[in-house]
C-alpha cells in the first residue's frame, strides 16, 4: 500500500477544499500547492503543470471530465510533469500571480487557469481551458502537454529568457506607483471614463459576457453624491435590469456570477457569496435613495437564500456563510434551474398562462430548448402579483425535489466580511434587525474559529480547521465589517475589534511606502521572493485589499478623530496615486479617497436608549450616501479634541444629530425628517 505522501498517487484526498476533493479521484497524480510539490519538481527536473480553478466553475468541470478523468491524458501528465492543483478561492494570492503572468503573455484570463512553470515555480507559458481535441483554433490538451514538455527540455535558453522577462514584468506590476493626492478632478475623470463604458439600455457594462461589476458601480454611486448624478442613474438601471433577468434566481433568490449574453438572460448558474454580498449592498443604497418594491423583494429573497442555503457549519450557535453554489447538477449546466413549458403547465394548472407570460416561458424555450425564468412584464396589481408569488412558491417546492448543485461550504473571511457589512447596511435600510443579527453571528464565528494568536484573521476554514493563512483582503474586509457592526449597534467592542484587525494588517502586510502586500511578510510558499509578493490597488470581482483597507482607515478617522488613521489612509492612496487615469481600474481605492476627504461624520449625541435617539439613528444608518460614518455618543465632550464633534451634545436635553464635514459640524438637528432630508442632499466638493 502506498504511503500517504507517495508521489505516484493523487494526494488531494488529504485536503479539505471541496474543489480539490472534486479531483481527488482523478488518475492524475495531483499535489496541493506547497514547498513539497516544488521540491519534487526540482528533484525530478520536470516542469510543473499548475491547474487553478474553483468548485463552482463550469468550465473547470468540463476540462476535468474531458481530460483529468481520462486515463491516457493523465498518464501523459504524470510522465511529463509534476501536477499541482490550486483552489483559487483558498489561495487567491497564488491565483493572482499566475493570472497576471498569463495576462503578461498576452492571453485572456479565466478559469480553469492552466500554467506551465519551471521547477522553481516561474511561469513560462499558459492558457485557460484546452479541449481534448483541436477545436475553436485551440490545440488539444495532449498536444499542449507534449509540445510544452519538449520545449522545456530542448529550448532551455529560450525558456529562461522568457522566465526572466516575465519575472521583471510581474515585479513591475506589483510595485507601488506613488504620486500626489487623488484629487476630485481625478475622481470625476475616472467616473466619466467608467460611465462611458456602461450600457445605457440594458444596464451594467457594455457587451457580453455581462458581469455585475459591483466595485465599479459602488464607486459611481458614491462619487455621484458629490458630482454628476449619472452615476446613481447607472446603478438604478443595473439593478432594475439585472434583477429581472435570468441571472437572478426568481424562485430561490440570489444572483449568478455573470450572464453569457448582453441582456442578463443566460448565466453559467454558479452563485458566489461575494457577488450577492456586494449586490445586496447596492440594493440597500438604491432603496435608501429611491424606494422600490423590486429592490425590497430582491434584497429579502437574496438574504433568505444566504441564510437558508449558504449558512455554513454552526458552532455554539454561530454560523458564517459558505463560498458558493455550483453551476452544474447531474452532470449538466443549469439542470437544477431550468424548465420546460410542459413542466410549468403540469405544476401550475390554471395559473400557468399568466406565469408563462410574465416569465418568458415558451414552447421552444429561451435557452437550449429550456426556459431560464426571467421577468419580462411590468408589475401588475396586488392580486396579479400575489398569484405569481403563489406560482413561484409551487415551482420552488417542486424544484426542491431535484438534485441540488454542489455547495462549496468552506468559509472565507474576506467574502464573509463583505456579506457582514452588506447585511448591516441592509438591515438598517430595510428595517430588518434579524439581518443585523445574522451579520453579527457570522462575524463572531470567524473571530472564534479563524483568528490567529497574533491578531490576524485567517483566510479559509472548513471541517473544523483553518486551511489557508490570512491575506490582506481578509484583514481589510473583516476590519471594515467590524466598523459596519459598530456603526449599526454602537457597541464599542466592535470598534476595538476593527482597530485590532487594522493594526494586524499594518504589522504583517505593510510596505515602507504605505502600500500593502496581499500576502504577509512571513509567507514561505509564494514564488519570486519577498518583493514578488502580489500587491495591487485594482479591483476584480471583489474589491482590492488596498482599497478596502484605505476605506477602513478613512472610516476610523471619521469615527474616532485619531490622526494616525488619517495618515495611514492617505499613505495608501498616495502609494498608488501615480497611476493617474489608470486608477479607474481601482474604484474601491477611489471611493476611499472620496471618503477620506469628502466624507462626513454623523454624530448623534444623547441617551442612546431614548426613542428620539433611535429615530435619529435610524435615519442616519439608512443614508443613501455611503461616505457618511455614524457615531453615537452620550455627549461630544467624550470625543477627542481632534474630532469635529468634540463638545457637541444634546439640545435642551433632547438628542441631537450633527453632520460634520471637513472638520466643521453643522447646526444640531433634532427632527428625524429634517435629518433624512439633510442626508439626501448631495454634498458639494470641499
Amino acid at each position: 500500500m502506498s504511503a500517504p505522501d507517495d508521489p505516484s498517487k493523487n494526494l488531494l484526498r488529504h485536503e479539505t477544499s471541496p474543489y480539490l476533493l472534486q479531483h481527488a479521484d482523478n488518475p492524475v497524480h495531483w499535489r496541493p500547492w506547497g514547498a513539497a510539490a516544488l521540491a519534487a519538481a526540482r528533484a525530478s527536473n520536470r516542469p510543473i503543470l499548475l491547474s487553478i480553478g474553483y468548485a463552482a466553475c463550469h468550465w473547470c468541470h468540463v476540462m476535468a471530465h474531458e481530460s483529468f478523468e481520462d486515463p491516457a491524458t493523465a498518464a501523459e501528465m504524470n510522465a511529463l510533469y509534476i501536477n499541482i492543483k490550486v483552489d483559487r478561492e483558498e489561495r487567491p494570492d497564488i491565483d493572482h500571480l499566475y493570472m497576471s503572468a498569463l495576462h503578461a503573455l498576452g492571453e485572456q484570463g479565466g478559469w480553469p487557469l492552466t500554467m506551465f512553470l519551471t521547477p522553481e515555480g516561474d511561469p513560462f507559458w499558459g492558457g485557460t481551458y484546452f479541449p481534448p481535441a483541436p477545436r475553436w483554433g485551440k490545440p488539444s490538451f495532449r498536444q499542449v502537454l507534449s509540445g510544452v514538455a519538449e520545449a522545456y527540455h530542448s529550448q532551455n535558453e529560450a525558456i529562461h529568457q522568457n522566465v526572466a522577462a516575465l519575472r521583471r514584468t510581474l515585479q513591475s506590476a506589483s510595485a507601488a506607483r506613488p504620486g500626489g493626492a487623488i484629487t476630485p478632478a481625478l475622481l470625476d475623470r475616472a467616473a466619466l471614463a467608467l460611465l462611458r463604458m456602461t450600457d445605457p439600455t440594458l444596464g451594467g457594462m457594455r457587451g457580453a459576457p455581462k458581469f455585475p461589476n459591483p466595485p465599479i458601480f459602488r464607486f459611481l454611486w458614491q462619487n455621484a453624491w458629490r458630482s454628476d448624478a449619472a452615476g446613481r442613474a447607472a446603478v438604478h438601471l443595473l439593478l432594475e435590469r439585472m434583477s429581472q433577468g435570468g441571472i437572478y434566481d426568481h424562485l430561490g433568490g440570489g444572483y449568478a456570477r455573470y450572464s453569457t449574453d448582453a441582456e442578463w438572460l443566460a448565466p453559467h448558474f454558479e452563485k458566489m457569496l461575494y457577488d450577492n454580498a456586494q449586490i445586496l449592498d447596492l440594493l440597500a443604497l438604491a432603496q435608501a435613495d429611491a424606494p422600490n418594491p423590486l429592490y425590497a423583494a430582491r434584497a429579502a429573497e437574496t438574504v433568505a437564500w444566504m441564510i437558508r442555503d449558504m449558512s455554513a457549519a454552526s458552532i455554539d450557535g454561530l454560523a458564517a456563510f459558505a463560498a458558493s453554489e455550483d453551476a452544474d447538477s447531474e452532470g449538466e449546466e443549469g439542470r437544477f434551474y431550468v424548465w420546460t413549458e410542459a413542466e410549468i403547465d403540469a405544476l401550475l394548472g390554471a395559473g400557468a398562462a399568466a406565469f408563462k407570460t410574465a416569465y418568458d416561458v415558451t414552447p421552444a424555450g429561451n435557452w437550449e430548448g429550456h426556459t431560464i425564468l426571467r421577468r419580462v412584464t411590468p408589475a401588475g396589481d396586488a392580486a396579479a402579483e400575489a398569484a405569481l408569488a403563489g406560482s413561484r412558491a409551487r415551482l420552488f417546492a417542486a424544484r426542491a425535489a431535484r438534485v441540488r448543485p454542489a455547495r462549496d461550504d468552506k468559509v472565507l473571511a474576506d467574502w464573509n466580511g463583505l456579506a457582514i457589512a452588506a447585511l448591516a447596511r441592509a438591515g438598517a435600510v430595510f428595517a430588518r434587525p434579524d439581518w443585523l443579527g445574522a451579520a453579527a453571528r457570522a462575524f463572531d464565528f470567524i473571530l472564534a474559529q479563524m483568528a490567529a494568536p497574533d491578531g490576524r484573521v485567517n483566510h479559509a476554514w472548513r471541517l473544523g480547521r483553518v486551511t489557508a493563512a490570512g491575506l490582506l483582503d481578509d484583514q481589510a474586509a473583516m476590519a471594515r465589517a467590524a466598523l459596519a457592526l459598530f456603526e449599526a449597534t454602537g457597541a464599542t467592542a466592535r470598534l476595538d475589534q476593527a482597530r485590532a484587525i487594522a493594526t494586524a494588517a499594518e504589522t504583517w502586510f505593510a510596505d515602507a511606502d504605505g502600500s500593502y502586500f496581499t500576502t504577509a511578510h512571513d509567507a514561505t510558499d509564494v514564488p519570486f521572493g519577498p518583493q514578488g509578493r502580489p500587491r495591487t490597488p485594482a479591483d476584480n470581482a471583489t474589491p482590492s485589499g488596498n482599497g478596502l483597507l484605505a476605506e477602513t482607515f478613512a472610516r476610523l478617522w471619521h469615527l474616532t478623530g485619531e490622526p494616525a488613521w488619517r495618515r495611514r489612509a492617505a499613505a495608501v492612496l498616495e502609494a498608488f496615486s501615480g497611476l493617474d487615469d489608470s486608477l479607474s481600474a481601482a474604484p474601491t481605492l477611489l471611493a476611499a479617497a472620496d471618503l477620506l476627504e469628502e466624507g462626513a461624520s454623523l454624530v448623534v449625541a444623547g441617551d442612546a436608549n431614548a426613542p428620539a435617539s433611535a429615530l435619529l439613528l435610524a435615519c442616519a444608518l439608512a443614508a443613501p450616501d455611503p461616505a457618511i460614518c455614524v457615531l453615537r455618543v452620550a455627549d461630544g465632550a467624550a470625543l477627542p479634541a481632534t474630532h469635529p464633534a468634540h463638545g457637541k451634545g444634546p439640545v435642551a436635553g433632547a438628542p441631537a444629530a450633527y453632520l460634520c464635514r471637513g472638520g466643521v459640524c453643522g447646526l444640531p438637528i433634532t427632527d428625524p425628517a429634517a435629518l433624512a432630508a439633510a442626508l439626501r442632499r448631495p454634498a458639494a466638493r470641499l
